[in-house]
């Protein structure tokens, strides 16, 4: 297994000078970052999490989404991509993109990650994430977000936003969630970031990721 296997070979490159160099926080966008084939069946096995018995429901006044929980609720296609993201073969792509110098380790437990879904009057407001492990306790140092939403349409909502620490008003950069986009950025006590608008898609619709 290679990175050219999954991964677009256009980003193979050195990019860490853009990421680390990248407003309000590093982090960077790259498009088209999985390969199709790969991508593809992803997309098509992604289930409706609002119909799983046992996946994270939020539901309070700082999102209304849901989410899996762990592996369980994962397609094939799903725990094939994910363990790749996991692998230490991609693991090191990251060290080498972002600077790192820690060991980077990947979450087995997905806490916070796997499956995301928000569904039309979903929202996520404004937030930094857990900078510690639930579970083991460790450092939280980047997060990894890929969109599989075919023909999204802005209007709908749901873009990105990425805030400077001192001013949560105006988002500085702002993401569509367009299919096969992948957005990383490093994870602190103040990267702000979220899409507190209502997502406004068709009921038939939903917004649809992997985290990592």
């Amino acid at each position: 297994m290679k990175l050219e296997d999954y991964i677009n070979p256009e980003y193979l490159d050195n990019f860490q000078n853009k990421y680390l160099n990248n407003s309000p926080f590093p982090h960077i966008v790259f498009d088209d970052f999985i390969s199709p084939e790969i991508i593809n069946k992803v997309e098509a096995e992604f289930p409706d999490l609002s119909q799983k018995d046992d996946v994270i429901n939020f539901n309070d006044k700082t999102s209304y989404k849901f989410a899996s929980k762990g592996f369980k609720d994962l397609s094939p296609e799903g725990v094939k991509l994910i363990s790749f993201l996991n692998s230490d073969i991609f693991l090191e792509y990251l060290q080498e993109l972002t600077g790192i110098k820690e060991t980077l380790i990947s979450d087995p437990y997905l806490v916070g990650g796997g499956y995301h879904e928000i569904k039309s009057g979903g929202f996520l407001k404004t937030h930094v994430d857990y900078t510690k492990h639930s579970k083991i306790g460790i450092d939280r140092r980047i997060n990894l977000l890929l969109y599989l939403n075919k023909n999204w349409i802005k209007d709908w909502g749901g873009s990105l936003h990425l805030y400077d620490k001192n001013d949560l008003t105006d988002s500085k950069i702002s993401i569509e969630p367009i299919f096969n986009r992948c957005v990383i950025f490093t994870t602190t006590s103040f990267t702000y970031h979220g899409h507190p608008d209502v997502i406004k898609c068709p009921d038939n619709v939903s917004r649809k990721s992997l985290a990592l």
